[in-house]
């Protein structure tokens, strides 16, 4: 693990001990939704302001640490906008867009209003202007009422459609990290195209990006590949041997070169891309099961 650090321990406390000395330039912010989910070491069914205030502090703890323009990416329910939003703007983050990744999954349904199918992601800079933006161009399939083929792609919006979510037991395919006897490790995995796009648009070779709750490790693997610094933060034992596992030997479902062709239209995907191994060269392990639990 070259490029990647993986601290045990609550991230609120180890942020508020400046455990974390050097500058981090983006960080991804996806903790537990509250929504009283069986983790080993975290409660997840606090008291509404209790959950919220935590929030801030851990926001106010990444501003403190994160360099000029440098940006955050927090991932919640989309019923928590407004939450969201506020813990951003009194702990000094400028908001920059509200991104709706529709999960390409089916609509969880509801029996007195619409299905939900999507979660938001806020992305704010430290300062108004962010460091380092790189405007994507992607070429998704074409719409059924489009007459011709894009010639270079399509520049990124603020709707992500295009990414699958790790859907529940056997329909998250070999991405999904398995114990020996086929269970999901962790039920709340991130996809590595979801990562790899988040680091691709606000970061460069060399940066340094921030997982505080780092669960299985994606924003890890996916830094590692891209030569980009890693910084996690962990507090279950078993979540971060898991990470150690993932970083140390890339598996064929966690190589990012499979995404490469997706953002072949990006004018500078060679310098935010920067990788010299090619897919057959990188250490392969198998898909089921990375060690016995």
């Amino acid at each position: 693990m070259n490029n990647c650090q993986i601290l045990h321990g609550d991230c609120l406390k180890l942020l508020s001990e400046k455990k974390i000395r050097q500058k981090v330039d983006l960080t991804f912010l996806d903790p537990p939704f509250n929504q009283d989910k069986e983790y080993n070491l975290y409660d997840d069914n606090l008291p509404e302001h209790e959950y919220w205030q935590k929030m801030k502090n851990v926001c106010r703890g990444i501003f403190e640490i994160t360099s000029e323009g440098g940006a955050i990416y927090f991932m919640q329910r989309e019923k928590n906008v407004e939450f969201v939003l506020q813990c951003l703007d009194e702990t000094g983050w400028s908001f920059q867009n509200l991104i709706i990744w529709k999960k390409k999954t089916s609509a969880v349904p509801c029996s007195n209003k619409f299905g939900k199918q999507y979660q938001i992601i806020a992305f704010a800079t430290k300062g108004e202007t962010p460091r380092v933006f790189n405007r994507l161009r992607i070429s998704p399939p074409l719409p059924p009422n489009y007459k011709h083929e894009r010639e270079n792609g399509i520049f990124l919006t603020d709707i992500w459609d295009d990414i699958r979510e790790l859907t529940s037991g056997y329909f998250a395919g070999d991405e999904a990290v398995r114990k020996q006897n086929g269970e999901r490790f962790h039920k709340q995995q991130s996809p590595i195209a979801l990562l790899l796009r988040i680091i691709l648009s606000s970061s460069m070779p060399g940066d340094t990006v921030l997982d505080p709750f780092a669960g299985t490790g994606t924003t890890l693997v996916v830094a590692e590949q891209l030569k980009r610094k890693g910084i996690g933060i962990e507090i279950d034992l078993e979540n971060v041997t898991c990470i150690k596992e993932r970083i140390e030997e890339i598996r064929q479902s966690d190589d990012v070169m499979k995404f490469y062709k997706d953002y072949l239209y990006t004018e500078n995907l060679k310098e935010i891309w920067d990788t010299d191994l090619p897919s057959s060269t990188m250490k392969k392990k198998k898909q089921l099961s990375l060690f016995n639990l």
